[in-house]
């Protein structure tokens, strides 16, 4: 029986991890599941361990306040080490691009054990951009054994990079699987308060949070954000702020009076889905939204210069606008105010996966291979507006 650790330390981690440890613990006969928390993100992440049902066998509590990339990075090599000294696993898991990403692989391959990486291949070819995530993912894929690329534009990128085409396997984006879960589960909840949604107004949904857009560049975001505010009179502006200091500063100080701009604190994931879904506008730069958003048919605006998730973006579902104020309110004023362009960027695209992601990651896992075809999204046209 093969004896599988994954390893988790982010919100967004155990969204796109759950569904494939749901299905490793349903194969308790094929294989022996142990779950490791590093708690990199220690209420974000127990929140949406909460959601998903999950349970770690071990929590290496290693967040602190005020933590570095670099404080975080030592710490979490020293206890991963002992932790995998003790386990003895055959195979890490690791999701993406985050701090425990780069420690758990990086760990694991010195101790000559197994790598297996899902949503592997990403790449913008910035290794600032984003920061520091565009290298976390790199060094990953360097020591992976085996890469689970959520598209084939993404395992393309690991063939470029000289990557042993064995060892490639389009899955699609575990998220998808993630989102269909929640989505059959807060369909029976209640509507959102009208705090959130007041009656009659368009909802515009905010996220940013990204490290690279800290200072000049995440004022200028904020101002564009007043500047639809105070055009769109039928437009409420939702924006659950992130727990960084460098975000909370300036967007308290210039959206924290403004009419229609509603600031609240970071949303559990299954109310988050229903935002998602009552929005008429989303404006992000998380990397998560850009996936979900098209499998749900919401227009978005991703405020980065550069993404490595460029399938929606030749879709024609999302356009990047990076941080420049007068194009994030331009690109935002042209979808809320023509009905025809906003129905034209609606439409819900299978871009990123079919719901069968775990399932292939599960199979592969344990056994190296899958029954199941690889992941091939639907046709699409090169731009939809």
């Amino acid at each position: 029986m093969k004896r599988v650790l994954v390893v988790m330390g982010t919100r967004p981690e155990v969204i796109k991890l759950a569904p494939i440890i749901h299905k490793l613990r349903a194969r308790s006969s094929e294989a022996e599941l142990i779950v490791c928390s590093t708690g990199q993100h220690r209420e974000m992440l127990d929140s949406a361990m909460k959601q998903f049902d999950l349970h770690a066998e071990h929590d290496l509590g290693l967040m602190q306040p005020g933590q570095t990339p670099t404080d975080l990075l030592g710490r979490a090599l020293l206890a991963l080490q002992k932790l995998l000294t003790e386990v003895k696993p055959d195979v890490v898991v690791v999701q993406g691009d985050t701090t425990t990403v780069t420690a758990a692989a990086l760990a694991a391959f010195m101790n000559h054990i197994q790598v297996a990486h899902v949503e592997a291949g990403l790449r913008t070819q910035d290794k600032r951009a984003p920061f520091p995530e565009e290298v976390n993912r790199r060094v990953a894929g360097v020591v992976a054994d085996l890469h689970f690329a959520p598209t084939q534009a993404s395992a393309d990128n690991l063939l470029r990079e000289g990557v042993d085409p064995s060892t490639v396997f389009v899955t699609g984006n575990t998220v998808v699987d993630a989102l269909r879960w929640v989505h059959g589960r807060v369909a029976q909840m209640p509507p959102l308060p009208a705090e959130m949604v007041p009656p009659g107004k368009r909802l515009v949904l905010v996220t940013a949070h990204r490290r690279e857009s800290f200072g000049d560049a995440f004022r200028e975001l904020c101002l564009a954000l007043r500047d639809i505010a105070e055009r769109f009179s039928d437009v409420q502006i939702l924006y659950p702020v992130h727990l960084n200091p460098n975000v909370r500063a300036p967007v308290f100080e210039i959206l924290g009076s403004v009419p229609g701009v509603k600031l609240i604190e970071p949303l559990e994931y299954s109310t988050f889905v229903r935002v998602m879904l009552a929005s008429s506008l989303i404006l992000t730069d998380s990397g998560g939204i850009q996936e979900e958003a098209p499998s749900i048919g919401k227009p978005t605006l991703v405020l980065r210069e550069k993404t490595e998730r460029p399938e929606a973006v030749a879709a024609g579902a999302v356009r990047l606008v990076g941080t420049d104020r007068a194009k994030i309110v331009r690109e935002a004023t042209a979808i809320l105010s023509d009905p025809a362009l906003h129905a034209r960027l609606s439409r819900p695209l299978n871009v990123y996966g079919d719901g069968l992601a775990a399932d292939r990651i599960a199979d592969l896992v344990i056994h190296g291979s899958t029954r199941l075809p690889p992941f091939k999204p639907e046709s699409f046209p090169a731009s939809q507006g």
